[in-house]
């Protein structure tokens, strides 16, 4: 929705918080450049504009990082989105995200009591027998209680922060009046898609906000594992549940990455990353919906020696056609096939029409062959932190040849990367890869399975029988175009707009300049001339002129180091 004139005058103290914050990490120049400058004091102005930490600067990406953390929720929640799109970002501001943690100061217990009672439409007493007032957990978008209900059922409550949605949506506007900024003044960033990274986050931290979407993941959740003894997903009970409120069964374990905690209970660390790896799998190859935000902190080893998951917030889904891409690209790398990995890599990647596709098939498979012949044989213990790197090389060579990487494979790129970290450190000899063997295995081989090659003729008939009955017609109105003479080729210059907006730009310098130019010789022939009113010996009118050309020139000078064009 566009950002209105109304919305934006409702919105000016959080801009003009947002832009002393850039302002204030060395972000001025870009300030300017997308006109945002107004919302600054002049005198902030004059003494900080053109400033922008240079690009290859080793601090810039860190600054961008401490901006987002001083902003709050909005910013925290899109950082976190875009520490898993190095694609987009470049890897340096991907990993420097990483490190942004959704640490936010708790809100008072007082107004969590009163968000519960309003939701739930009863009093604190009559839903629960114990309730602690101290937080657990507080993050950008909720926070966390112990309690106990009536029946006795230990639980955790998930409060969300109060006017959050107003501030979130606030924010969305803001972004995305400022990514269509970007992109106007800065045409360059449109290698980035600012418009597309603000939908993805708006659409990911909606989702986030609605608790009963929450609910209803976690269900299914319990449902895809209900016959499963090793993985516990946590009950919901819906009848306290809101959209702001969500009630959930209290899980007791120990945070998957708390190692000695694990070895002093006893519990078998092998078996709990093969358990973990395993969950995963069966999500992303067998049920295509996966929980997308696994880090140590959502995952549990219980004193059972089962793996406990909770914080639905995030899901993944994979379709039919990606986990089939998906199991082949497995299978491929199992079987060292470079061929088939190349295939399923320009299936999975969507390679663009212009790209050359033998050229691409050459040093796809150069860089690939390069960097994974020296893997196969070696454990996961002797890999260390080479199945990132293999992740961050598919990532660069798609980026490379502008591949467009589908947002869920970059979700379950993202899981993965934290399982594997996860299961190196419960057992140093995992073998990440081979994992998926059994689960890829099973997938192709349904994938080839009677019934199924049956469905695909099915589809495949229906489709050449569609195009049979269409193409005729089609072929008449082309005959029938050709004949009235109706036929009209439509042709795209690529890169003209940034050229005529450059054209612009320059004549307009130059009729500006020229116009200085003529004030200031108007200005010596009143001096000459004596012209009108005199002081001090000097021409009024002259002094006025040469007053106006002077103010006029440092305007245009200020705008030509504005715009990083000298």
């Amino acid at each position: 929705m566009p950002f209105s004139f109304l919305r934006l005058r409702k919105s000016a103290y959080r801009i003009r918080q947002i832009t002393n914050v850039f302002l204030k990490y060395g972000f001025g120049k870009v300030i300017d450049q997308i006109h945002l400058g107004r919302f600054i004091p002049f005198r902030k102005r004059i003494r900080t504009f053109g400033q922008w930490p240079p690009v290859k600067s080793p601090t810039a990406p860190e600054q961008l990082r401490m901006a987002f953390a001083e902003l709050g929720p909005s910013f925290i929640k899109l950082a976190q989105i875009l520490s898993s799109r190095p694609d987009l970002i470049t890897k340096r501001y991907a990993d420097e995200f990483k490190k942004l943690q959704d640490r936010v100061p708790p809100f008072p217990a007082e107004e969590a009591i009163r968000i519960i009672e309003q939701e739930t439409g009863g009093k604190l007493n009559d839903i629960f027998i114990d309730f602690d007032r101290t937080p657990i957990a507080a993050a950008s978008i909720a926070q966390v209680f112990r309690a106990r209900l009536i029946d006795g059922s230990d639980i955790i409550i998930k409060v969300q922060r109060p006017h959050i949605r107003e501030q979130i949506e606030t924010d969305i506007g803001i972004l995305m009046y400022a990514a269509n900024l970007l992109e106007k003044y800065i045409p360059e960033s449109s290698f980035f898609n600012p418009t597309g990274i603000v939908e993805e986050f708006s659409r990911t931290v909606r989702k986030e906000l609605d608790f009963l979407e929450e609910a209803r993941n976690c269900m299914r959740f319990r449902k895809n594992f209900e016959h499963s003894t090793d993985i516990y997903i946590p009950k919901v009970f819906e009848e306290h549940s809101t959209d702001r409120v969500i009630i959930m069964e209290r899980i007791e374990g120990v945070r998957i990455d708390d190692i000695e905690e694990i070895t002093r209970q006893g519990l078998n660390r092998k078996r709990l990353a093969k358990v973990g790896v395993d969950a995963y799998f069966k999500q992303v190859l067998e049920d295509g919906f996966f929980h997308a935000d696994p880090h140590p902190g959502n995952i549990f080893a219980m004193p059972s020696g089962q793996i406990a998951f909770i914080d639905f917030g995030i899901v993944g889904r994979v379709s039919p056609e990606l986990r089939e891409t998906m199991a082949s690209t497995f299978l491929a790398l199992i079987q060292k096939d470079f061929d088939k990995l190349i295939d399923q890599y320009i299936e999975l990647g969507l390679v663009p029409e212009h790209v050359d596709l033998e050229a691409f098939r050459k040093e796809f498979k150069a860089d690939l062959s390069d960097f994974l012949e020296p893997l196969y044989g070696m454990t996961m213990g002797q890999i260390n932190f080479n199945f990132a790197d293999y992740i961050d090389t598919v990532t660069r060579i798609a980026v490379k040849h502008n591949m467009k990487i589908p947002s869920d494979l970059l979700l379950v790129n993202k899981a993965m990367l934290v399982l594997e970290n996860l299961g190196s450190e419960l057992d140093p000899g995992f073998d990440f890869i081979a994992a998926a063997g059994p689960y890829a295995s099973k997938l192709v081989r349904e994938r080839l399975s009677p019934g199924r090659l049956f469905e695909k003729a099915r589809k495949n008939v229906m489709e050449v029988s569609d195009f049979a009955m269409l193409f005729p017609k089609q072929i008449r109105q082309i005959i029938q175009k050709v004949l009235k003479d109706d036929i009209g080729i439509r042709m795209t210059h690529v890169g003209m707009e940034k050229l005529i907006k450059d054209m612009d730009r320059s004549t307009n310098r130059i009729a500006f300049s020229m116009i200085i130019s003529a004030i200031l010789l108007s200005s010596a022939i009143m001096h000459a001339t004596g012209a009108g009113p005199s002081i001090f010996g000097m021409s009024l009118l002259g002094i006025s002129a040469f007053g106006i050309a002077f103010f006029l020139g440092i305007w245009l000078i200020i705008s030509i180091i504005r715009s990083g064009r000298l």
